[in-house]
This record gives C-alpha cells, structure tokens and sequence, in this order.
C-alpha cells in the first residue's frame, strides 16, 4: 500500500472489457514524508475520491481484486481509501490508538 495525491480525472473513449464505468483518476504517488515521488499515474478509482484527496492506493493483482464486479480485469493501481486522518510523531512512529467517534462510512 501507498499514498497518493488525485490530481484530476483520466477520460478514455475505447475501454477493456469489464472496466467500463470505472472512474479514472490521475494521481501522484508520494513517499512517508508525503512528497512526490516519481511521475504522475492512472488509478481505477473504487472509493469516490475527487481532486485534492490523500488516498491510500494498491498496485498489481490487489488493484484487480478491488474491483466490484469484475476481478480479472487489467487494472495495476486502484484507490482503495480515502485518509481523514494522519498523525506521525516526530521520532517516525505512528499512532495506532483507536479514536472514539465516527465517519460517513461507519
């Protein structure tokens, strides 16, 4: 898993069968300190993610398995989830305590 910056959106006309509906977005992949990191990409968006969202995104078969409906399908990177909330201590630890409250999705 990686984190990713959506840029905009990707339109193709022709598409492979089974990714039809499918929205595309075009994201910049970026490192743990969130800065970018190598060129801009394509993902198959599953999670309704608009420009300027933090994404938590997967590449390979885990992009495909993402997908709704259709599984071999050829899709290398998907937007798995969108970030709310990222919180890293100074010392490169993260904070997995689970905060009480709650979310459109729960």
């Amino acid at each position: 898993m990686l984190f990713g910056r959506v840029h905009g959106n990707a339109v193709c006309t022709i598409r492979y069968p089974g990714t039809e509906g499918v929205k595309l977005l075009v994201v910049q992949p970026l490192n743990k300190k969130m800065e970018p990191i190598g060129i801009l990409q394509v993902a198959a968006d599953v999670v309704q993610a608009g420009p300027g969202d933090l994404c938590v995104m997967v590449r390979a078969r885990e992009a495909a398995l993402a997908m709704k409906d259709e599984k071999f399908v050829p899709i290398d990177l998907a937007l798995v989830g969108i970030v709310d909330e990222l919180e890293v201590k100074p010392d490169g630890t993260f904070d997995y305590v689970l905060r009480i409250g709650q979310n459109y999705f729960t």
